[in-house]
């Protein structure tokens, strides 16, 4: 158990650390991952452009954006190992390079060649999926345990900020630039990402990872070995599992739920658009603010606290089976939004103190892979479910779920900390 320090430790202790804010070599990784979060959330808005100038039709705008969660999928995996493998910095480089090269390849087949586009955007789902578990693990390179949090913090707000910024910003400059040269302005962001990140400063483990990776490095396995390595080191920690397991339902029910719903009840209930576009404005602002203030706060309980606010979804999806007025539904939208980030956070940075620093980028990749690649089955189920039981049900199953599976993952070993007891507090 802490106890009070004396006066003579006070004195000698190390000062405390100083806002990651102030420090240049984090500065420089977060801007990196802004621009990347730019350059991904300003691409389907600039294809749907496209689309309302004729140049692309909408059968082809769902093949090419397709095509980039193809790419996505199968580079995340892939990314993971080569962050373990080689310099995490150079996977950012690389894979950054190639998601900028996919822009002007965009640019000539629009209008042209639907072939050359969707091979240009399974490119850039690919560098965008190979960069994921690469800047986080380069985070955890580059920011000592005890300002991870707050890191991550200023991570996640980067990609919130970039999902109201990135088509509003890519709006405005509609009025000044055609569809080309925006897609060119996004390969821009994405050179941006590759060379503004500077070099971590070399992997600050934890006592529980660094007894686990100390032993002497052995031959070099092969790719689909090196893999399996990542996943026997995910089943070694009964939290990162439990965790996993409610994130994809928070994520293939919770979030295809509503991502099929919300539109109909906006239409058919509301008689407006308003509604939606409030709901998923709400949504993110209420994730800038968890992200904010899990910055700074340190529940004495983080995985529990952590698991509470994912399950915080299932208001969601409850608001709009419910008949109730549509300020309602915004302010169960902008809650959602604070849980979401308020689980996001300290689960980021659990696994950069738990995971051992060799095997990280590959827990990582696993964690995208399975959250982000079982989005698109849960979307297309979804509709069909609608139309067999109806709304309301499948609504009420998926909010159910949303607050039942988080509830059931706290239960796991090692889940009330996100860890051992006492880890948490180092962060």
């Amino acid at each position: 158990m802490a106890t009070t320090p004396t006066p003579t430790a006070a004195k000698t202790g190390a000062p405390p650390p100083r806002s990651v804010l102030r420090d240049p070599v984090f500065l420089r990784l977060w801007a990196g991952t802004t621009a990347s979060g730019l350059a991904t959330w300003a691409l389907p808005f600039v294809l749907g452009l496209a689309v309302l100038h004729r140049d692309l039709g909408a059968a082809g705008l769902g093949l090419v954006l397709a095509a980039r969660t193809a790419g996505f999928l199968a580079a995340v995996a892939v990314g993971g190992v080569l962050a373990d493998r080689h310099s995490r910095r150079a996977v950012v480089l690389w894979s950054a390079l190639a998601a900028a090269v996919a822009a002007p390849l965009l640019a000539a087949g629009l209008g042209r060649s639907l072939v050359l586009m969707t091979a240009a955007a399974a490119l850039a789902g690919a560098g965008q999926g190979a960069c994921r578990p690469a800047f986080q693990a380069l985070t955890a390179e580059t920011v000592e345990p005890g300002r991870r949090q707050q890191a991550n913090a200023a991570m996640t707000m980067a990609i919130r900020g970039s999902t109201l910024a990135g088509p509003a910003l890519t709006a405005l400059l509609a009025a000044f630039l055609d569809v080309p040269a925006l897609l060119l302005g996004i390969g821009l962001l994405w050179l941006v990402a590759a060379l503004v990140p500077g070099q971590g400063r070399g992997a600050t483990a934890s006592a529980p990872a660094a007894e686990e990776s100390a032993a002497e490095p052995g031959p070099r396995a092969d790719f689909r070995t090196e893999f399996l390595e990542g996943i026997r080191e995910a089943r070694r920690h009964p939290w990162f599992l439990a965790g996993l397991a409610a994130l994809v339902a928070v994520i293939a029910l919770g979030y295809s739920a509503t991502s099929v719903a919300l539109p109909l009840i906006s239409r058919d209930r509301y008689g407006t658009e308003w509604v939606l576009a409030a709901a998923m404005t709400a949504y993110t602002v209420g994730a800038l603010g968890g992200a904010l203030a899990i910055s700074r706060w340190r529940p004495r309980s983080p995985g529990w606290a952590a698991f509470a606010g994912l399950a915080a979804y299932g208001l969601a999806p409850l608001s709009l089976m419910l008949p109730v007025h549509p300020v309602v539904v915004v302010a169960a939208y902008a809650v959602a939004g604070i849980g979401i980030e308020l689980f996001n956070v300290p689960w980021f940075t659990a696994t950069q103190r738990e995971v051992a620093p060799d095997k990280l980028a590959r827990v990582s990749s696993l964690d995208f892979l399975v959250s982000y690649g079982l989005a698109p089955v849960g979307l297309a189920l979804i509709a069909p479910a609608i139309d067999a039981f109806g709304v309301t049900a499948v609504l009420g199953a998926c909010a159910a779920a949303c607050f039942l599976v988080p509830a059931a993952a706290a239960l796991v070993p090692t889940a009330r900390h996100f860890g051992r007891p006492g880890t948490a507090t180092t962060d």
